[in-house]
């Protein structure tokens, strides 16, 4: 798989069904709305290619705070359904711990939706360790 991140509109249009496997709730125009802030706010966006086609996406920020220090985020993970099983998710977050290792990082974090149990096995599998729960509060 080559991974690179993603620039333009048009990587953006043509990565956006494999994200859309993930964020089913947004349509390509709510998410080009909600990307122009993200990137100002320093969200890169990757994707990995078979064959010159999208197979995963990862969207990742690096950011500070006290119990981390310098770390990377990562918002979304996603492989294309047809493409799962195959490693192109380890691989993605290979490229992600390199990626944030070269931005100085102390660690790499990510959030997981409770349901998601098979994710949460290959979370594990690849050394990421469960140590809190994420709360949210709904202002809206």
């Amino acid at each position: 798989m080559r991974i690179t991140r993603v620039t333009s509109a048009d990587e953006r249009d043509a990565v956006f069904p494999v994200l859309r496997q993930l964020r089913d709730h947004l349509d390509r125009e709510a998410f080009e709305e909600l990307y122009e802030p993200m990137a100002e706010e320093g969200y890169r966006l990757f994707a990995g290619y078979v064959g010159g086609e999208p197979v995963a996406v990862a969207g990742v920020t690096i950011s500070t705070n006290l119990y981390l220090g310098r770390h990377a985020y990562v918002y979304d993970l996603v492989v294309d359904e047809d493409h799962r099983s195959e490693g192109h998710g380890a691989e993605m977050l290979e490229h992600v711990h390199e990626w944030a290792a070269e931005e100085d990082c102390a660690a790499v974090e990510l959030e997981s939706g409770l349901w998601r149990e098979d994710a949460h096995r290959f979370y594990l599998d690849l050394g990421y360790e469960k140590y809190c729960y994420s709360f949210k509060y709904d202002l809206e």
